[in-house]
């Protein structure tokens, strides 16, 4: 098994991340800044990083240019990120990061992310490469200027596509959770699992977004 290095400011996924990958065998360093996450790379070698981009002193772009610019980035690097663009995406993937999660990762997504850089053995791609930009749960199709479609049993929603892409983002989180919370009678800890979230990180998610936590409250799960 491989070597991982995850670098995530926030504990909460660095918790659920370590615990998903040791449970698949991997021996995981965790890191919750770039200047621990320079002394771990120097130190254990990762054979895979897991990157965060928005973090308080150093940002993950920034740290992996650092890396491209020194010879450092011998290892594949998967970015992740909640907020970032599309823009920040490719801009990741021509430094030389293999891939992009946005979060919240479900697990499928981040094994068979895992899975494939570590078969790559190198995070260097032969070009620009394809931006890795997984939509958790229900479809969401789009047809030139019409509005995307989010279906299920629960609801039938649409998103204009001519706002600005973290407003549209944003709603369509916020009905992707409402739909979950819906499905799972207001458990929060079947609606982490579904979704892939620590319950802590989830909660904040869910106030950031405005969700109505009544929902949640019905079952103390």
């Amino acid at each position: 098994m491989a070597n991982i290095l995850v670098v995530d400011d926030e504990l909460g996924i660095r918790d659920l991340l370590q615990e998903i990958l040791q449970d698949e065998g991997h021996s995981v360093e965790v890191a919750e800044n770039a200047e621990q996450a320079r002394m771990a790379r120097a130190r254990a070698r990762p054979d895979l990083v897991l990157l965060d981009i928005w973090m308080p002193d150093t940002d993950g772009v920034t740290l992996l240019k650092e890396w491209s610019s020194s010879g450092a980035l011998t290892m594949p690097v998967i970015m992740m990120s909640g907020h970032a663009t599309i823009d920040t995406a490719v801009e990741a993937t021509k430094i030389g990061a293999l891939a992009f999660l946005e979060k919240p990762i479900t697990m499928q997504k981040l094994l068979k992310a895992v899975e494939q850089g570590l078969s790559k053995g190198s995070a260097r791609p032969t070009s620009a490469g394809a931006v890795h930009h997984p939509v958790p749960g229900p479809l969401v199709q789009e047809s030139g200027s019409m509005p995307a479609v989010v279906s299920g049993p629960q609801a039938r929603q649409s998103f204009g596509l001519d706002k600005p892409l973290r407003e549209s983002r944003d709603e369509f989180e916020k009905a992707y959770f409402e739909y979950h919370l819906a499905q799972e009678n207001g458990s929060m800890t079947r609606v982490a699992e579904r979704t892939g979230l620590e319950r802590t990180h989830l909660y904040r998610k869910l106030k950031q977004l405005g969700v109505d936590l009544s929902r949640a409250k019905r079952s103390p799960a």
